[in-house]
């Protein structure tokens, strides 16, 4: 049954009614905005190096409100931040860049990833290399409540267009320098809707996005992402490298088991021969597992070699 029918049927009113970051089990989700009210959730913390030592220089951010350039989505806006390490010089070799869908989430310094301060320790170690980062949230148009949805959820190479298109020559004109066109060195990344979308993107333009990683993604029932497991199967394998996470209390709404879904795709990338990277916890449908591994799984997709 497509979402059409559903709405024909009078079963939700829009998409945005059922949204797994707000709906879980028939409940307000509140895990994704710190709360820990799944008791999976209370054993994760955010890993050591979203504390950075005294010593370690931390990068720069800089805000763009309601940017309004998304030529591939007309009418919408969106806040986008750009994170640039310390020392950052648009003259030396083209920089790798990491792109995070709700990107407040990822950015927020006292949230479950903290990822700028992670990017921080790890650079300043050597165990990552210089790397420009993107926190960008969803497009909002005043017309079509459903534009998170029709972003992160679609199975179509529109996201991908838009960040290639709009985003990144954004972001680059904003540093001052062109970013590393080597698919491996491109990563996207994202919870819910935006982990399906970061698999998207690459699954879409594995020669623009190397690597992805999905925090509780939405392979489910709702734009048509419960077909990954047999399109991963049987297509052609793609030189993308994936990290996926979820966890036994993630959601169990109408559209889908997240557990399950998460399973069989990661299930279906290792029959395929993948280089995959699949991290189940108890955690639900939030961060905190994620934010717990998050350097770890920067570590990994941005390991030497194929």
């Amino acid at each position: 049954m497509d979402l059409e029918t559903y709405e024909a049927l009078g079963l939700h009113q829009s998409l945005s009614d059922v949204d797994p970051l707000r709906v879980v089990n028939g409940r307000a989700n509140r895990e994704i905005q710190g709360s820990l009210s799944v008791p999976g959730d209370r054993q994760y913390h955010p890993c050591p190096e979203a504390f950075p030592a005294d010593d370690v220089p931390r990068g720069h951010v800089a805000s763009h409100r309601a940017w309004a350039g998304a030529r591939v989505y007309p009418g919408t806006t969106r806040d986008v931040r750009i994170y640039t390490p310390s020392g950052f010089d648009p003259k030396k070799p083209a920089p790798g860049v990491i792109v995070f869908n709700d990107g407040s989430w990822y950015l927020d310094r006292d949230g479950p990833v903290r990822a700028a301060a992670v990017l921080d320790s790890l650079i300043h170690a050597g165990e990552a290399p210089p790397t420009v980062a993107v926190f960008v949230m969803p497009g909002t148009n005043p017309d079509n409540p459903q534009q998170r949805s029709i972003e992160y959820d679609s199975l179509t190479g529109h996201y991908a267009r838009f960040l290639l298109e709009d985003l990144l020559p954004f972001v680059e004109g904003e540093i001052g320098c062109a970013l590393s066109p080597d698919p491996g060195r491109r990563t996207v990344c994202g919870i819910s809707s935006g982990g399906i979308c970061a698999f998207t993107a690459a699954w879409m333009r594995p020669d623009s996005f190397g690597r992805a990683l999905s925090h509780c993604g939405s392979f489910t029932a709702i734009r048509g992402g419960h077909n990954y497991p047999f399109l991963s199967r049987s297509t052609e394998r793609k030189p993308i490298r994936v990290w996926m996470q979820s966890g036994s209390a993630d959601a169990d709404i109408l559209f889908g088991n997240w557990p399950q879904a998460n399973q069989a795709v990661a299930a279906s990338l290792a029959f395929a021969g993948y280089d995959h990277r699949f991290v189940f916890g108890e955690g639900g449908h939030s961060l905190h597992h994620g934010g717990a591994v998050f350097a770890d799984a920067l570590r990994w997709l941005w390991r030497a070699g194929d």
